[in-house]
């Protein structure tokens, strides 16, 4: 499984790590080395007792003269110094030797034919070597605990820059054109070079966003009016009485295209000033009040299908939301219901705190569900009309109403949309349902 830290955690565990291997490694020496000085200085000092012994005059004395904790033995001497057969074959020099669990350090020499031996019992040497091993281990378990401790300041520490650069770049004032700059406030090194990055990145952005805000005035300007000559156009052409059929329905197409790019403009200049933010909470409408707008809208082209339209209004709907963008989901939802159903009904639904498209129409592809919601994505290829932008448009406003969109299909065909808004005063959640 891949464990991601943080890269306090990191600096934390590697100087812990660093630490313990250093630890360990002095502590593997000096136990070593204490296990060779201490073998070394006892050959040497059981050599000279045992030379010491030697030059005795005296062979009585041999048995009141070895060394506390030592023995000595002869292989002629009298019997209680008499040379046992397990020492008998050991060779000359310092070495090791066992009787059973016991263990024994060993000094043999020779004076002629004659064998001497030297012992001297290793338990006081285990018993310091324990209490070493003991003390080292100790040491390297504080010194470890230690490391972490000190690994876990100097980690705050070193992190400290970086922390307060990332809480800076954060900070929505980072894109006001006053904004400070941020590597004044950090030395010349590494994290002084990330925010001599930062500030030439959100530069950059500033002068995007700068160019945005300056395109969507002119959107904002130069859209607008000749909307307003196409909307007006179409409205006295239709009065014209001389009109025929034919150009009377192209003419009514025009106007309600017309219609249908001023509410799309007016949604995404609203959602150009407000990204990132909440939109102004100025004008309000409830549910039914824009269902009942919309229903004046939709019904005719939908009948003209000679489709179904089923209304079903909720008298708990009573809640406030932001009526622009609550008119263009539901507007765009509605208009999608009508575009992908030639035959059957199209349902419109509220309840208290959304409401449900639902139609019977052609449905979408398992395969492109996930890409419906993606801009200049249609369901059907094949259709003429539309530029794929009305689920797109629905998510974007969503998110920025911070709604939630949940998806299903519907049996045998079609798709519900179901877009659950917020109770009156409670954080609002939305889902789409993408058509299926």
């Amino acid at each position: 499984m891949d464990i991601k830290h943080s890269l306090k955690q990191r600096i934390v565990i590697v100087f812990a790590l660093m630490s313990a291997l250093v630890a360990g490694v002095f502590a593997v020496g000096i136990i070593a080395t204490v296990h060779v000085v201490e073998k070394r200085l006892t050959a040497i000092n059981m050599s000279g007792n045992l030379h010491r012994l030697l030059k005795l005059d005296n062979v009585e004395e041999w048995r009141h003269r070895p060394e506390k904790g030592e023995l000595f033995y002869a292989d002629d001497g009298a019997s209680d110094l008499a040379m046992a057969d397990d020492l008998r074959g050991l060779p000359l020099g310092f070495q090791e030797f066992f009787r059973g669990k016991r263990a024994y350090y060993a000094m043999v020499a020779s004076v002629g034919e004659r064998h001497y031996v030297l012992l001297r019992d290793q338990r006081s040497f285990a018993k310091r070597e324990r209490i070493l091993f003991g003390v080292v281990l100790i040491g390297f378990i504080l010194s470890v605990l230690l490391a972490v401790l000190l690994g876990r300041l100097l980690a705050s520490r070193v992190m400290a820059p970086v922390s307060s650069l990332a809480g800076q770049v954060r900070h929505r004032d980072q894109l006001l054109e006053l904004a400070p700059v941020l590597a004044n406030g950090y030395a010349r090194d590494e994290v002084g070079a990330l925010a001599r990055s930062f500030d030439e990145t959100l530069g950059r952005l500033r002068a995007a966003l700068g160019r945005e805000k300056l395109f969507t005035s002119d959107v904002s300007h130069e859209l607008r009016t000749p909307l307003m000559v196409l909307a007006t156009s179409c409205e006295l052409l239709l009065e014209y009485p001389r009109l025929d059929e034919r150009s009377r329905t192209q003419v009514q197409r025009i106007s309600k295209a017309t219609a249908g790019m001023n509410q799309l403009v007016e949604t995404f200049l609203l959602l150009a000033r407000t990204e990132g933010k909440n939109a102004p909470q100025g004008q309000r409408g409830t549910l039914s009040q824009i269902a009942d707008e919309l229903l004046e809208v939709w019904r005719a082209p939908i009948e003209e299908k000679n489709l179904t339209f089923i209304y079903e209004p909720c008298d708990e709907a009573k809640g406030l939301y932001n009526e622009p963008l609550l008119r263009s989901v539901m507007g765009n939802l509605l208009r999608n219901a009508w575009h992908y159903t030639d035959t059957g009904f199209i349902r419109l639904t509220l309840h208290a705190h959304g409401f449900t498209v639902e139609d019977s129409g052609i449905g979408i592809p398992l395969e492109k569900q996930q890409a419906m919601f993606q801009p200049f994505v249609r369901g059907d290829e094949q259709r003429g009309e539309g530029l794929g932008l009305g689920l797109s448009l629905v998510q974007r406003i969503c998110g920025n109403q911070h709604w939630t969109v949940t998806l299903t299909s519907r049996e045998p065909a079609g798709c519900r949309f179901t877009v659950v808004l917020e109770a009156p005063g409670q954080v609002s959640v939305c889902a789409v349902w993408a058509r299926a």
